[in-house]
């Protein structure tokens, strides 16, 4: 078991149910999903973006990714329908611990500029949606071995009702937001 999985069900699970004043540990939100997409826009004139887009997202996620294709032809950005324009992956359960893990404690900190992340990003749902516009703030990527800097969005899937309950497990979670 990974160690932030570990915390959350000592720690995190007693002080969310303090903080949101439930007795019911299923009715507390908790990490569904983590699904990180990159688009590779370039790979419309050379496939070899998509080939080290890949294997970059490969090397931060741990598992291989999906290619994605274009649903649509777009004449102006000279693109049709089924080509190859970007790629995402989708971890649940120890990697995607690990995973929410060396992004808060590792990656984040290291990203150039960082002021905090978003607290408006949250969805009705309760699901927190950003951005990261170098993937080389992952220490999984040989800074030498690249040919572009690329970023990505990275969608957290959260089991909560409202958008308060969402942000408060990230904020347990020690997600770095703006103050």
């Amino acid at each position: 078991m990974s160690m932030l999985r570990d915390k959350y069900h000592k720690e995190i699970i007693p002080s969310l149910k303090e903080r949101l004043g439930t007795d019911n540990v299923m009715a507390l939100p908790k990490l569904k999903k983590i699904v990180i997409n990159m688009g590779v826009g370039e790979a419309i004139n050379d496939k070899k973006h998509l080939t080290s887009a890949v294997s970059d997202l490969e090397a931060i996620s741990g598992q291989k990714p999906i290619i994605t294709n274009a649903r649509k032809s777009v004449a102006s950005f000279k693109i049709r329908e089924g080509w190859p324009l970007g790629c995402k992956v989708t971890l649940r359960g120890n990697r995607m611990y690990e995973f929410v893990d060396r992004l808060i404690n590792i990656a984040i900190p290291r990203e150039r500029d960082f002021r905090g992340l978003n607290p408006k990003s949250f969805d009705n749902q309760g699901n927190y949606s950003f951005g990261i516009r170098e993937q080389i703030i992952f220490p999984e990527i040989n800074y030498d071995n690249i040919d572009q800097i690329r970023g990505m969005d990275i969608c957290i899937n959260i089991s909560a009702k409202t958008k308060d309950e969402a942000k408060v497990l990230l904020e347990e979670l020690k997600f770095p937001f703006k103050q």
